[in-house]
């Protein structure tokens, strides 16, 4: 396969720190390798308007210490109809970009998967795309870790460490809803490095009753113990099916019932959402080399005639040859099925996958540790 002269980089979807990483690498790597390399502000949005931007080394050099991405992102609905995407790929082939680099997650990625699909390219310019795994969430198939999630996890960790204080000094019961959609993993790993007393996810498909029992267990068992700190902290993932403020009425309500003649206040519980403030911040060291490396191998790949492949960073040992192999240019790094990506993707979120359900199992087995 004849390999790609001019690549454009675009970053879509929700924006995770070590993105700049992964741009900043495919950019210089590019260059090098005598590849033209352009970006594409505001994703599929910039895409459709013609937002082509030069990426020189200027450009990119001081951007790895940024959180976010220098080229801007946002939602595009009306990609799903094949005449955007037609449109998209004239303004690609319009700007002789015969490669395209997609860093993002799982809607940024089927995007790219329909872009460069040779039955709606037809008589067209031939398309080649390399997608990067980038989402917080750590809800992409086929990668053991996605660009962003070590970072979101250090803000999880530092921002409960905080709250601990002032739980630990009143005995006060938290519930510290995190992000993550309909994946739990932030909340089950974040549960664990903070020392929380209970981590609730959509992984465990517990209705409303048994989570609400799960909580008040948890507050009991931790009220019955002599020493001193009796404070209960409880992160709780946002695809939980139970809404933060509803479960903290109804775990109100039932401590009353189990506590009775409690002193006013000391039994409610406390709530803190922390948001987006979980997509910020510059991003951790591993997420810098992650980003680095997985773009510096998008590129190559491109450059070398290599599509319809995802990036990933030390995938199961037990992806068949025909889905992934290791990369070339990095031990760690394997380029598997871009494809296969999207239907391992779907297998995790609808709780199909051996990796939901040894996570959820792993984490239940955790969890009953953790109140001993």
């Amino acid at each position: 396969m004849s390999g790609c002269k001019r690549i454009a980089i675009l970053s879509s979807g929700g924006d995770a720190p070590g993105m700049n990483a992964a741009i900043r690498a495919a950019a210089l790597v590019g260059r090098s390798l005598g590849a033209d390399i352009l970006g594409i502000e505001r994703g599929y949005k910039g895409l459709l308007d013609g937002a082509f931007v030069p990426l020189m080394p200027g450009d990119v050099q001081a951007i790895l210490r940024e959180g976010g991405t220098i080229l801007g992102s946002a939602r595009c609905k009306e990609f799903h109809h094949k005449e955007v995407r037609d449109k998209a790929r004239a303004n690609l082939a319009n700007k002789g970009v015969d490669g395209l680099i997609v860093i993002g997650g799982n809607g940024s990625l089927t995007g790219a998967l329909h872009l460069a699909d040779p039955t709606e390219i037809g008589d067209g310019p031939s398309l080649k795309v390399i997608g990067v795994p980038a989402s917080i969430d750590n809800d992409l198939g086929l990668t053991g870790m996605c660009i962003g999630v070590d970072t979101a996890m250090n803000t999880i960790v530092e921002a409960c460490d905080k709250i601990a204080d002032t739980a630990t000094a009143h005995d006060r019961t938290f519930i510290i809803e995190v992000m993550g959609r309909d994946c739990g993993y932030l909340a089950m790993t974040s549960a664990i490095a903070v020392g929380a007393d209970l981590a609730l996810f959509p992984e465990s498909g517990k209705p409303e009753a048994a989570i609400i029992d799960q909580i008040v267990n948890t507050v009991l068992t931790v009220r019955s113990r002599s020493r001193k700190s009796r404070r209960v902290i409880i992160i709780k993932a946002e695809g939980v099916s139970v809404p933060t403020e509803r479960l903290k009425d109804l775990v109100d309500a039932a401590l009353r019932e189990k506590i009775p003649g409690s002193e006013p206040g000391m039994i409610e519980t406390r709530v803190t959402v922390l948001g987006h403030v979980v997509r910020g911040g510059r991003p951790s060291a591993f997420d810098r080399l992650l980003g680095s490396r997985l773009g510096n191998v998008a590129v190559r790949a491109l450059v070398g005639g290599i599509s319809h492949k995802m990036t990933a960073w030390m995938p199961p040992d037990e992806v068949p040859e025909e889905v992934g192999s290791p990369s070339a240019f990095d031990p760690k790094i394997w380029l598997v099925d871009l494809a296969a990506v999207l239907v391992e993707t779907e297998n995790l979120i609808m709780g199909r996958s051996p990796l939901t359900r040894w996570r959820a199992g792993a984490f239940d087995q955790i969890g009953d540790a953790l109140l001993l």
